[in-house]
């Protein structure tokens, strides 16, 4: 496999940052995955990272170097999730269980397929059109789907925010799973958090993200949100990837800096950005740990780790 890849995350005008994304790759299997901690709920940062890490860990059990069923694998690594997450209210004897959305994309053998609860999208671009789009598990995409409410009331709604779908809630989650799409060189997936879609439409998403890189894309989109927004801007967090498949990148190519390669990696080989740490004991007066100066921190770091895979893989 061949692909560029880059994610980051901005706190916006909240106290805590609740978003949570990252990627793990095997030589045949790249699983990318992004949650948004529900905010009218306790901890929803923690729902968030406890999804993130059983799902990264299903999929370093199960890809050997790839997932032998996908769309089985992201079913039950959500419902997986979602019973880790109510395990730690138990553990920790919280008032209510954390919540969460999620979505999910895993990619092999030139075929994408994800799954998702609640509002946080993937989108699936190719040669400056949309080809999919996740559907919000929200009231006001159920209002517009019975013809009750605009598409363009999306943003600007107010039941914008009231879902019915995610990870952590009462009853265990209706995962929505997409059919496996091939992929051609070129295609862009792109996963996002509600920060950023809310601000900007499909349109401008596209035209930013087939105008550069990925690597300058992104953090472009997440300025852009951040401006659009305001200090009462949400959380804003992305990542995504320019699918190459297995053809060879010339080394004079713009791209080639940036493009990692799992071909010649050992079957056994894993490698994640998803850090697999223990989550914080809960305090009464704890404040989120994931700050500004950590985010910064964060990014830097995958910076350096793409620069440093794309020197050691091709």
């Amino acid at each position: 496999m061949q692909f560029s890849v880059y994610q980051e995350s901005h706190i916006g005008g909240r106290k805590v940052n609740q978003d949570r994304m990252g990627y793990s790759f095997t030589r045949d299997a790249l699983l990318l995955v992004l949650a948004d901690g529900m905010g009218g709920h306790l901890r929803g940062e923690i729902a968030a990272s406890v999804a993130l890490q059983t799902i990264s860990t299903m999929f370093q059990q199960q890809a050997q170097p790839y997932v032998k069923k996908p769309q089985r694998f992201l079913e039950e690594a959500l419902q997986a999730a979602h019973r880790d997450i109510h395990q730690y209210r138990h553990a920790h004897q919280l008032p209510e269980t954390p919540r969460t959305t999620i979505v999910a994309c895993l990619i092999q053998h030139n075929t994408a397929t994800w799954a998702h609860c609640g509002d946080s999208r993937l989108y699936w671009m190719r040669g400056g059109q949309i080809l999919g789009r996740t559907r919000d598990h929200s009231h006001v995409e159920n209002l517009i789907a019975k013809g009750l409410a605009l598409p363009s009331e999306r943003a600007t709604h107010p039941d914008r925010n009231k879902l019915w779908n995610c990870l952590g809630a009462d009853t265990p989650p209706r995962v929505e799973l997409g059919a496996g799409a091939g992929l051609l060189p070129g295609d862009l997936v792109l996963l996002c958090s509600d920060g950023l879609w809310s601000m900007l439409p499909d349109d401008e998403i596209l035209r930013r993200l087939q105008a550069q890189t990925v690597v300058r894309a992104v953090p472009d989109m997440l300025q852009a949100a951040l401006r659009a927004a305001g200090d009462t801007s949400d959380n804003v967090t992305a990542l995504a990837i320019m699918w190459q498949g297995s053809s060879v990148v010339d080394s004079m190519d713009a791209l080639a800096s940036t493009i990692i390669s799992t071909e010649t990696l050992p079957e056994d080989l894993h490698s994640t950005t998803i850090r697999d740490t223990p989550l914080p004991e809960m305090a009464s007066s704890e404040v989120d740990a994931f700050d500004d100066d950590e985010i910064e921190k964060a990014i830097a770091e995958i910076r350096g780790a793409i620069e440093k895979s794309s020197q050691i893989l091709k």
